[in-house]
């Protein structure tokens, strides 16, 4: 069996083109379901029937596994058995009669107006750690990039003359993103004066840097967002995605059209954008009961 999943593996880099992060993944969601099926069925993938993987999502939930992530989980398993199926290690895909477990939609939470500017207004001082934060969160407002992409830019993936930068998100796609005006002055001021104080002479590829000069990671950013929602007076709980998912919001409010947004998101399927038209009609549906006489 791991021989077999070592072979989907290598599929899944090679042929699909998916990132690091989502091959893993895959790894972790198979080396489970295998293992639990290798007791069951031994180590022949054409000895696997539905009644395994059925038994495997059963096991999953008996775990206390969500919905969301059994879904998640069973999506794994359905491509690793067409690939078996594609490939003549399988004759029959046991997967084809299951059904996924039912995930309800969570409406992404997203912050008004004036909640933005509030948080974009925290790092309010010329030191160069107010001038990065200010800079990394007008970005990440302006142009909806995942965390991932925002401290992967590296400076040659930013044109402040033409106001946009070049990303790789998902699969290794690369896609532009207009940055606009504001999101550009907070760059180029970062550019000209902290970047430079903040890499010590050093030559690092990467835009965003940390005190010590080295690339900004992910966990760093969720503490720098966590600080200065907490300085701005923000009560929800934000996230690094809450920036994301509020560009995406305020574009659709202000009308922009769906394709367009799921080009600058870099969504592969309309659908997953389409998350944020129910997301509006919530908003207005409030707006109409809070303001209507009959509401």
């Amino acid at each position: 069996m791991n021989q077999h999943l070592d072979l989907f593996l290598g599929y899944l880099v090679v042929e699909k083109g998916l990132a690091r992060n989502s091959v893993e993944s895959y790894a972790r969601d198979l080396s489970r379901y295998l293992g639990y099926v290798e007791q069951h069925a031994g180590g022949d993938p054409a000895a696997i029937r539905p009644l395994h993987v059925a038994d495997f999502l059963a096991h999953l939930k008996e775990s206390g596994l969500g919905a969301r992530s059994r879904a998640r989980a069973l999506s794994a398993v359905r491509m690793f058995h067409r690939f078996l199926l594609v490939e003549g290690y399988a004759e029959t895909n046991p997967t084809s009669i299951i059904e996924a477990p039912r995930v309800l939609a969570k409406l992404p939470q997203v912050l008004t107006g004036r909640e933005v500017e509030m948080l974009l207004a925290a790092p309010a001082g010329d030191a160069p750690i107010e001038v990065r934060d200010r800079a990394m969160l007008e970005l990440l407002y302006a142009t909806g990039l995942r965390v991932s992409e925002l401290v992967g830019l590296r400076t040659r993936d930013v044109n402040t003359s033409a106001g946009y930068l070049m990303t790789v998100g998902k699969g290794e796609k690369e896609r532009l993103v207009p940055m606009g005006e504001s999101a550009c002055a907070a760059v180029v001021l970062y550019l000209s004066s902290a970047r430079t104080q903040l890499g010590r002479g050093g030559e690092s590829p990467f835009l965003f840097l940390s005190r010590l000069g080295e690339r900004m990671t992910r966990q760093a950013f969720w503490n720098i967002i966590k600080k200065r929602s907490r300085q701005a007076g923000i009560l929800k709980g934000i996230s690094p995605h809450t920036l994301r998912h509020s560009f995406a919001t305020h574009l659709l409010e202000n009308g922009a059209d769906l394709r367009s947004v799921q080009a600058m998101l870099g969504h592969a399927d309309l659908s997953t954008t389409q998350i944020y038209t129910h997301v509006t009609r919530e908003r207005l549906k409030r707006l109409h009961e809070q303001f209507h006489p009959r509401g």
